[in-house]
């Protein structure tokens, strides 16, 4: 209880100021090799889960699929997903923001308060505050990091049946050895990021 008790400070502290839709946003995949990166926005509206909603780094494949269902049933949320080329051509900050923002204009209410993880200071039409760690530090920013993470690791699911040489279920992406000596073997597949190396070195 004072893990979740400590989750819920950020968001008691601004309802006590007033504001009533605030926005967690988290992403997923600026690291991987291959696919897209993935974020999210969440409004939660009912904050007793059953599930455990933690930095989803913190949970099981099994725990955040349901966890993520859960939050899917007492949240608003937005996702946002930015293609491996678009990260070649702007790059993956540039990217991750921009996924981000998307997440946002996708909720189907305005909020009137945006919490983000780490120090992305995306453009926002009301209130923003960065947290360091936020993804363990505020419930909303931990309900959208899962939902991040389990839509971008279902995408890649799917991306290793188009690319099963690859084995993108396994690693989503990652620069794992395995990844990385299937990469040398077959060279770079179409949604590997050709900005980031060793994919770059092979082009």
């Amino acid at each position: 209880m004072q893990k979740k008790a400590g989750l819920l400070l950020h968001e008691r502290n601004l309802s006590s100021s007033g504001y009533s839709s605030i926005a967690g946003v988290d992403e997923a995949g600026r690291g991987p090799l291959a696919g897209p990166v993935v974020a999210s926005a969440v409004i939660i509206r009912n904050f007793k889960f059953k599930e455990r909603i933690d930095d989803s780094k913190k949970l099981t494949a099994k725990r955040r699929e349901k966890a993520y269902r859960e939050i899917l049933s007492k949240a608003i949320v937005g996702v946002g997903i930015v293609d491996e080329k678009t990260i070649d051509d702007i790059n993956i900050y540039q990217a991750t923001k921009k996924a981000m923002q998307m997440a946002i204009s996708k909720l189907e209410i305005p909020p009137d308060y945006v919490i983000v993880d780490g120090n992305m200071r995306i453009a926002t039409k009301c209130p923003l505050k960065c947290i360091i760690k936020g993804d363990s530090k505020s419930i909303s920013i931990a309900a959208a990091s899962i939902v991040a993470k389990v839509t971008r690791d279902r995408l890649m699911i799917e991306y290793d049946k188009v690319y099963p040489q690859y084995g993108f279920a396994r690693h989503k992406g990652y620069g794992t050895k395995i990844h990385i000596k299937a990469l040398n073997a077959h060279g770079p597949s179409p949604i590997h990021r050709n900005s980031f190396h060793p994919v770059k070195d092979l082009l």
